[in-house]
């Protein structure tokens, strides 16, 4: 995955986790390279197994609202994670496709 450029707030990092797992599960399974992948986000955005539980309990219309407020160089380096992260498995699939779609569109707006 790409570096971190710019440091997250915590509200981003939850925001970024939320949106990151709901790409993991759009396909309905966790594949071993999409493991790996949110592993080196961990490393990269410094976050634990625990902020994954939280980010998982916001609202997607909270997690979109909070992304639509981050800088482009942010929302960028969001979109890389998130092709980086539904490629990882080997196969992007389409559901993983339209809700990156949907994510990319909505923050952008």
């Amino acid at each position: 995955m790409q570096e971190s450029t710019a440091a997250f707030t915590l509200a981003e990092k939850l925001a970024m986790v939320h949106v990151v797992n709901s790409v993991i599960l759009a396909d309905g399974y966790v594949h071993d390279g999409e493991i790996n992948a949110v592993t080196q986000l961990m490393q990269e955005i410094d976050f634990d197994s625990n902020f994954i539980m939280q980010a998982r309990n916001i609202e997607s219309e909270q997690a979109i609202s909070i992304l639509k407020q981050m800088p482009s160089e942010k929302k960028k380096n969001l979109e890389n994670i998130l092709e980086m992260t539904a490629i990882s498995d080997g196969f992007k699939h389409t559901k993983e496709t339209s809700l990156m779609t949907y994510i990319f569109e909505s923050m952008n707006k």
